[in-house]
């Protein structure tokens, strides 16, 4: 049997070593080593997307990989592609490092130096358990395979432009088009999604911080089922306690929910920190929300280089929704996407707080009128994005925009599509004055 070996190290003079010492491995096939995590990731999740036996049997992971720390990263590995077996290259084989490999997901450890015996019993332990892996996962229909749910995170380019009401909106578009989706306040200082959704709860991210193994009825424990059908995770009430939740507790809240869930929403505030940075680093989709004033568009320069310095995301990745558009603004979508350099969504959200205005003040947020050019327009995009389930109507007619006879929305009339035009083709309601906040 032919073992697929895809090695991840950064080092380009300890990448040309592995990559010798695997090709004299007996029916090895190793890959062009990969030299970051993140790239590590989006190719193990390209080759699921595919199909799961385009998968490598066996990920060699160095100690020295980045940005995302070795361990964290075989954590990742291990819950997203669960036939993956990942063996740890490190100079350290010390027995606590051993078990916390072990911990993390890992079938084995070799030692630098490396020998090519030791590499060969390591590759062959964990390609042979690989394979017992896909033999049950092709046998069975309960386990989780390729790489999970969806991960969206939704961040303003400063605080009160509309990331809140935009993640709270993308998650019922998707949960109402028949997904299972957690809707999560990563806003740790200052959440508000269980304001808007008028929510009472004891339960918050902080319960999961210090957790080093999620497993799915201790996050059942912490998710609060409010009555659409979405799981929550919020923000401490607390504030301060938001300090409590790292970097390392965001990537295996974000891991645990995406094996559980088919899409996962992420409120990122309007402030950048640890958690929610890990987050952004980890999402399929990086939404930035801004507002098409020289103050918000300066916000949202200044996240997308920051991510950039930090080798989060680069400026292409990003998505940027346009929020309080109106047609006679001096600052157009095609302007901030020439100066943040990242993609601007097609669909604008039209400036009409008054719409909002009184379910927000209720708290209830999910009961906006279906009408609601607002919501209309940020289910449109729930749909650009891909994160909703087109009705058979809809893929017939070759159109992203389910209609309310197909189904796909059950019980709302406003369902994915864009704000009506006036008479006067202005594109404008009478409220187009303010956004949502």
């Amino acid at each position: 049997m032919t073992t697929r070996i895809l090695p991840a190290v950064g080092d380009l003079d300890a990448a040309r070593s592995v990559t010798t010492l695997l090709s004299q491995l007996p029916d090895a096939e190793p890959a062009t080593p990969v030299g970051d995590s993140t790239q590590l990731i989006d190719t193990l999740a390209r080759l699921a997307g595919e199909a799961l036996d385009e998968l490598p049997e066996v990920v060699l992971v160095h100690e020295r990989i980045g940005p995302v720390p070795a361990l964290e990263l075989i954590r990742e590995v291990s819950l997203r592609f669960p036939s993956v077996g990942v063996v740890m290259i490190t100079a350290d084989a010390s027995p606590n490092l051993f078990a916390d490999a072990m911990d993390s997901g890992a079938r084995g450890l070799v030692a630098l130096p490396l020998s090519y015996e030791e590499l060969a019993n390591r590759v062959q332990a964990a390609a042979q358990w690989s394979a017992g892996v896909r033999r049950h996962l092709t046998s069975g229909h309960d386990v989780i395979t390729g790489p999970g749910g969806t991960v969206v995170t939704v961040t303003g380019a400063k605080g009160g432009v509309g990331a809140t009401v935009t993640a709270i909106q993308l998650a019922l578009a998707a949960q109402a088009s028949g997904h299972t989706v957690a809707l999560v306040d990563m806003d740790l200082q200052t959440g508000d999604i269980a304001s808007f959704l008028d929510v009472q709860f004891r339960r918050s991210l902080v319960d999961l911080a210090l957790i080093t193994d999620i497993s799915p009825r201790v996050l059942a424990d912490a998710v609060f089922s409010h009555s659409t059908g979405l799981a929550l995770l919020l923000a401490p009430g607390e504030g301060e306690r938001g300090e409590e939740v790292s970097d390392r507790s965001a990537r295996q809240i974000v891991s645990a929910l995406r094996t559980r869930y088919e899409i996962v929403v992420i409120d990122c505030g309007g402030q950048m920190n640890g958690a929610n940075a890990a987050a952004v680093e980890m999402a399929d989709v990086a939404l930035l929300v801004t507002t098409p004033d020289v103050v918000a568009v300066r916000g949202a320069k200044r996240i997308v280089r920051m991510w950039e310095r930090l080798q989060i995301r680069k400026a292409e990745e990003t998505v940027t929704l346009v929020n309080r558009f109106t047609r006679n603004t001096e600052i157009q979508p095609q302007l901030i996407q020439k100066i943040t350099g990242t993609r601007v969504a097609s669909v604008a959200v039209p400036a009409n707080f008054k719409e909002l205005q009184a379910s927000i003040d209720s708290g209830r947020l999910h009961e906006l009128d279906p009408k609601s050019t607002v919501k209309q327009a940020l289910w449109s995009l729930a749909g650009e994005l891909g994160i909703v389930k087109e009705s058979a109507a809809a893929k017939k007619s070759g159109s992203a925009l389910a209609k309310r006879s197909s189904g796909a929305f059950k019980n709302d009339r406003g369902s994915i599509g864009r704000p009506r035009r006036r008479r006067d083709g202005s594109g404008r309601s009478p409220g187009d004055s303010e956004g949502t906040r």
